[in-house]
């Protein structure tokens, strides 16, 4: 966990006067009339600090009104705004950031303290921690301080995730619906209750520089969740939680995922698809550039059984360093996490999918298991450059490259061994 500096420390961005500036939103204090919040970046607006706003610093005062009200005068703002958390550790219960905002550009988002949730999960009316939705143009920075923190230790223990279809009503730490242009960087997320981050009918967003963290034994904790989205970047992170590093579900268009830490987690996963009736297709998804340690899959493709007809393709997972991994490269189109689904094939149709340059150990039998559906091809698989060591103990059964099961059509295999 980050450690909040000194008292010297500034607890807000540094001012300068500004001349001819717009006027400001209403304010139950005043706020600054500029802004220059880096050498390099000095936008030309006012700083909506949320503690002008009446937020307190004590970890357990409620401040939801105090963080609203100053979001609000910010998105109202007629110039550039920057709604701002200054060090600190602050106590917030659900709360939603809506847009649009004035002229359909949202303000800047700027992090430097904690933010801790509600522990009991009587105090989660909704399935999100925190909302930001309808914006364009958003941009959420934090710095060494900035901490998110879910508290999720007591609904884990409430929750039958690993036993049963019980996930859906676990609060999501960070949600982002409807953004369209942005990033989000340099903030560290830790505990969520479920999902630490969620995409949801995004596009064209950036995100790089995060740190998620959660016990591996965590229940439904997947760091970053994409889905329905287009043109989404997630790179130069750290990802250790109790599920997917990163998962890929269903209705994303040219996802790119790189230079990742995973572990520990399940991995980094496209899916799970075929859950649900009318999912869109998945297209286009790369994973590149990443390393993988300690976990229960590396790179996996998981669909459902008995799934409605969908598709997933060109899939690309290349240039992956593993450890101490089990199932390192796995397709599994008999994805059951509770041991009683459906059991009728997958209907989701896996094509052009290549894993290229992966290299490691693991801990399991096979290095590359492939369960393709056994009425649904999985059409143009290739395995190219694979170099994956078996972690032999005593006792063990020999290891085997590839397992394969279901159907299957021109898979290749190209300088690749075990």
């Amino acid at each position: 966990m980050a450690q909040v500096p000194g008292d010297d420390d500034l607890s807000a961005p540094a001012l300068s006067p500004l001349a001819n500036s717009p006027a400001p939103a209403p304010a139950p204090l005043a706020d600054s009339p500029a802004t220059a919040l880096a050498p390099e970046a000095a936008p030309l607006g006012r700083v909506f600090d949320v503690t002008k706003y009446g937020a307190v610093a004590d970890g357990k005062t409620e401040n939801n009104l105090a963080f609203s009200d100053a979001w609000n005068a910010a998105c109202k703002y007629s110039g550039n705004a920057t709604f701002f958390i200054p060090k600190g550790t602050f106590f917030l219960g659900p709360v939603s950031f809506n847009g649009p905002c004035y002229n359909k550009q949202s303000p800047k988002v700027e992090i430097r303290g904690t933010l801790k949730a509600p522990s009991s999960l009587n105090a989660f009316p909704a399935v999100t921690w925190i909302i930001f939705q309808g914006l364009h143009g958003f941009n959420l920075t934090g710095a060494e301080t900035a901490l998110l923190d879910a508290q999720g230790a007591e609904a884990w223990t409430q929750s039958d995730c690993l036993k049963k279809e019980k996930c859906d009503n676990f609060p999501t730490s960070l949600r982002f619906i409807e953004i369209s242009g942005g990033t989000m960087a340099n903030i560290t997320l830790m505990n969520s209750k479920a999902f630490h981050i969620s995409f949801l009918n995004c596009n064209d967003i950036v995100v790089h520089g995060i740190n998620i963290t959660a016990p591996w034994d965590s229940p439904n904790t997947d760091g970053i969740h994409i889905s329905n989205s287009t043109n989404i970047q997630v790179t130069s992170s750290t990802i250790g939680v109790g599920d997917d590093c990163v998962s890929i579900g269903p209705g994303n268009t040219n996802v790119s995922v790189s230079n990742i830490k995973c572990g520990p987690g399940h991995g980094i996963s496209v899916g799970s698809l075929g859950k649900y009736p009318n999912e869109k297709d998945v297209v286009g998804v790369s994973v590149k550039n990443c390393t993988i340690s300690g976990t229960t899959n590396g790179v996996r493709i998981k669909t459902w059984p008995g799934s409605p007809a969908s598709k997933a393709y060109n899939l690309t997972f290349e240039d992956i360093v593993m450890t101490n991994v089990s199932n390192p490269i796995i397709i599994d189109q008999e994805y059951c996490p509770w041991h009683s689904c459906n059991s009728k094939p997958s209907l989701v149709k896996l094509s052009n999918i290549h894993f290229k340059k992966i290299r490691g150990t693991y801990n399991t039998k096979s290095a590359v298991t492939l369960l393709c559906s056994s009425i649904i091809p999985c059409n143009d698989i290739q395995l190219m450059d694979i170099n994956l060591t078996s972690m032999k103990v005593d006792g063990q059964v020999a290891s085997t490259f590839l397992m394969m099961k279901g159907t299957s059509n021109g898979v290749q295999i190209v300088n690749s061994c075990c």
